[in-house]
Formats: structure tokens, C-alpha cells, sequence
């Protein structure tokens, strides 16, 4: 081990951890020029290479390394919240039928493919252009990019580094939700922890927001796998022993580390057009049903990432290479890359919990920028595999024990609501109130669902 490791979590979670999350902790603190330590989010599970939940920084001029690993195959997946407007009262009386039309309106589920369909010209402005390149084609408002990470487009971004066979499969699936663990929530705010934070980021109580939550779909997965084979065979060339095949990494200054990071950023921008597209799918059919809702977007942020960041380091201000597998950003009040409107009160931190258990509004703290990175939790975290969860319950009975708590469920797949199953993720709020507890990012609202969207 190079750094130590370090585990932001409350003794159950800990406990409940499967050693994997240990011992890929312990693995990741190994590789060449990490810095600080190798983080553990308390949401963390076991994942490929590296620790779904953790977080590990680089330093290219010393050596540090890309891994493919530390991003994960959803490349960019990613929650954003809008706003609508509207309260829990108008909700009810309308929630089957917009249930129906958003399931109806937005299309979700494996391979699934929606209207918008891409040229090779096409394909390289997308993945150029991100969520810019979708509000120009009227996909939403440039009011948008103001409340997205990255303002919508991460630059630098190398579509002559995807694959054909990556760009073949993201052809059809612009404007997708996909399956797994992806969904698209109607919520009412149900309880406010920090009125100030909750005013800066306009939510009320009663008041009804919508949560989306996909990535990069295909193309992301298949730039994953590609590069994945690419860095473990040639990490013997760059003289790095790995303690994981799984963590097959390359040095960031190699040519195959910056055709990773700039095939990576390309995905980056396909996860932000998607999430863009959608909200324009989802303001379309509130328009119809609700026409008085009104929906500007709360924020967009990534997990499953590397990002070039400033980072203080040993009193020294340092340009380094963040991985966040699992983990979001969580920039504290002042950070200059939040909107003016949210920058006093900190990012907004969306952490999506299961179908039955609701979601959180967390807020960026000052003391996350030591602590890890400017780093917090993304989810609850499975508990268990989808195996396991297909072992214990039926699709249809989650359907049915969901809609007497009031939560209207629509998937095409009953297999695929068996697997996301509420209780086969850990306790969102205990995982949330780690996550303030240690100062990563501090609670702001609690969020429940009303209507669950699923692939």
C-alpha cells in the first residue's frame, strides 16, 4: 500500500460491508502515484476493480495512473432533479395517469431505442457537445447548463478514440432510461433538514420534484469493456504489477491512458445529452397532464467518472485525476464551478435511494475537499446481488406491496423489479446520515416517491 485507506462510515455499515470492499480498497491504495488515500464512501459495495463507493486521486507527474476499473462500465451514470412546481395535492389526482404517460412518453429498458437515431456526424457532435449539443437541437433550455456539472460539456473529449462497435450500439438509445438499477421518480419533499440550503435550492415542503437517473448506456459499457482488455494487457509494458486484473490501469501520460480519458469524456457527454433529452421527454408529458407545472432543472451531477481537478495536497495545490466509482463531487459553498444562484449554499448532492425507501437532497460541504476530494455517497448500495434478490422476491408482489404505500411502479420487465427490490439496498438514511455525520455533505431534504419509472 502506497496510502492508507480510509472508510467514511457508521459501525453497522461497516460491519455490513463485504470483505471484497476491503480488500479492493486495499488494492487501489497499491497503484502508482495515488495520492492522500484510498476512499471508501459509506454506501460502498463489492464492483469491478474497484469498490462500487470508492474514491482515489492521482498525480500524472508522479506517475499515476487511469483505470478503467475506477470509472466502472456506466460511464457518467448520473441523477438530475427538476423542479415542478406543483404540490402533493395536485399530484393524486392525476398519479395513475401520469404514471401511464411517462411510461408511455419516456422509453426504458434493456436495448431499448427511442425516436432520435444518429449519423457518424451526428454521433461525433453528441459526444463533442453533451447537453449543449442537445439544448441546440431544442432538447431544453440554456438555463439548463447553467445548473449541469461541467455547464453540460466536458471538454477534450476523443470520439475517434470510441469504437464503432460503441457508437453502433448508442445509435438508437439517445433518449433512453435504459434498465438495472436506472429509473425516473416523481417526488414529493417530504421533510426539510436545512431551511437555508432548501431555500437556495428552491424546495418546499409538499412541493413535487423528478428525479432521473441513467448514464452512457451502451456506448459507456462498451468503452469499459474495450479499454478494460487494453489496460490489462498492456500493463506489464509499463511496468506495473497488478494486485487485480480487475484493476488493469494505464499511466495517465501513456498514449493508451489519454485515448482512454478522452474516449471516456466522450461518454461523459453522451450520459449528459441523454439526461437532457429525457428532461425534455418528461416536461413534455407533464405539459400535458399538469400545464400549469413548471420545471427548471434543481442540478445535474455525475458519478462513475475521472476528472482533472485542482486539489489541495500538503498545503500544496495540485493538479489531479479523480476517480469516483459510485461517488459523487460534493463542492462546498464558494466553489466556483456552482452556479451563482446555489454557490453560497454548497452543490446539490442527489442520492438516489431504492423504489420503496425514497431519496435525498444533500448539499457540499468545505471540509469534503480534505476529507475526500470534494467527494460524497451516490445511492443506498446494494445489500445483496440480483441474484440473491431474484431468489427472494417476484416482481409482481414488489409491484403490488409498493402501490398500497402509494408508489405506482411501471417497468416492462417484472425480472427487473425484482432485482431493484427496496430491500436489497442498504438504509438510505443511514447511509445519508454517515455521510453527514463525517462532513462529506450535509442532509438538506428527504425526498418520497410517488411514481417509479423503471426499465
Amino acid at each position: 500500500m502506497r496510502v492508507p485507506v480510509v472508510i467514511y462510515a457508521s459501525r453497522p455499515l461497516v460491519r455490513d460491508m463485504d470483505e471484497k470492499v476491503r480488500e479492493q480498497a486495499v488494492n487501489v491504495a497499491s497503484l502508482p502515484g495515488i495520492v492522500g488515500a484510498s476512499y471508501v464512501m459509506p454506501d460502498a459495495h463489492w464492483g469491478y476493480g474497484f469498490p462500487i463507493g470508492g474514491v482515489a486521486a492521482f498525480d500524472a507527474d508522479r506517475g499515476g495512473v487511469v483505470s478503467a476499473g475506477g470509472v466502472g462500465f456506466d460511464v457518467s451514470c448520473g441523477v438530475r432533479c427538476l423542479h415542478t412546481g406543483v404540490s402533493l395535492a395536485d399530484i393524486l389526482p392525476v398519479q395513475r395517469k401520469l404514471a401511464d404517460a411517462l411510461f408511455q412518453g419516456v422509453p426504458a429498458g434493456l436495448g431499448s431505442h427511442g425516436a432520435i437515431k444518429l449519423d457518424d456526424e451526428q454521433m461525433h457532435e453528441m459526444l463533442t457537445g453533451g447537453a449543449r449539443w442537445a439544448i441546440a437541437r431544442g432538447w431544453g433550455t440554456a438555463a439548463d447548463l447553467e445548473h449541469t456539472e461541467e455547464r453540460g460539456q466536458v471538454l477534450h473529449a476523443k470520439p475517434d478514440f470510441v469504437s464503432d462497435v460503441a457508437k453502433k450500439r448508442q445509435r438508437e438509445e439517445m433518449g433512453t432510461l435504459g434498465s438495472g438499477n436506472h429509473y425516473l421518480e416523481v417526488q414529493e419533499i417530504a421533510e426539510i433538514f436545512e431551511s437555508g440550503a432548501a431555500h437556495a435550492f428552491g424546495l418546499e415542503l409538499g412541493h413535487v420534484v423528478v428525479t432521473i437517473h441513467c448514464g452512457s448506456r451502451g456506448l459507456g459499457h462498451q468503452i469499459g469493456t474495450e479499454y478494460l482488455r487494453l489496460m490489462a494487457e498492456s500493463a506489464g509494458t509499463h511496468g506495473i504489477e497488478l494486485p487485480d486484473r480487475e484493476l488493469a490501469c494505464a499511466p495517465l501520460a501513456s498514449s493508451l491512458g489519454q485515448r482512454y480519458l478522452g474516449a471516456m469524456r466522450a461518454a461523459i457527454n453522451c450520459a449528459l445529452a441523454n439526461r437532457q433529452i429525457l428532461t425534455h421527454l418528461v416536461r413534455e408529458v407533464f405539459g400535458e397532464i399538469l400545464p400549469t407545472a413548471r420545471m427548471p432543472l434543481l442540478y445535474d451531477v455525475s458519478h462513475n467518472t475521472c476528472k482533472r481537478e485542482a486539489h489541495q495536497v500538503d498545503g500544496q495545490l495540485r493538479e489531479l485525476f479523480v476517480h469516483r466509482k459510485g461517488a459523487t463531487r460534493a463542492c462546498g459553498p464558494g466553489h466556483p464551478d456552482l452556479p451563482e444562484a446555489l454557490r453560497e449554499a454548497g452543490q446539490p448532492v442527489l442520492i438516489g435511494g431504492s423504489m420503496g425507501t425514497g431519496s435525498y437532497v444533500l448539499a457540499g460541504t468545505r471540509a469534503s475537499e480534505a476529507l475526500a476530494f470534494s467527494s460524497a455517497c451516490h445511492g443506498a448500495g446494494r445489500s445483496m446481488s440480483r441474484h440473491q434478490a431474484l431468489k427472494r422476491w417476484h416482481g409482481r408482489e414488489v409491484v403490488d406491496q409498493l402501490a398500497a404505500q402509494g408508489i405506482m411502479v411501471r417497468s416492462l420487465s417484472s425480472r427487473g423489479v425484482a432485482e431493484e427490490a427496496p430491500g436489497a439496498y442498504k438504509d438510505v438514511t443511514a447511509v445519508v446520515d454517515a455521510a453527514d455525520q463525517a462532513g462529506l455533505a450535509r442532509k438538506v431534504a428527504r425526498l418520497r416517491p410517488l411514481i417509479c419509472i423503471k426499465g
